[in-house]
């Protein structure tokens, strides 16, 4: 299952960790995934991998 959000499309992002010695390793930035119900676009309950941004902004419409 991919770590992405499935709203906005938000994945993992890479870049390096840094010590005080200046040694570079690989590492990754994983989003804020919740995994919720929703409604669909015609209206039934579905599950979806969300990022937390997408639900505070109410791109999330949850069910009642």
């Amino acid at each position: 299952m991919a770590k992405v959000c499935q709203i906005c499309g938000k994945g993992p992002v890479t870049g390096n960790n840094v010590s005080h010695a200046h040694n570079k390793t690989r590492r990754r930035w994983l989003p804020n995934l919740k995994r919720v119900r929703m409604l669909s676009e015609n209206g039934s309950r579905v599950r979806a991998r969300v990022c937390t941004r997408c639900i505070r902004s109410g791109a999330v419409v949850k069910p009642a």
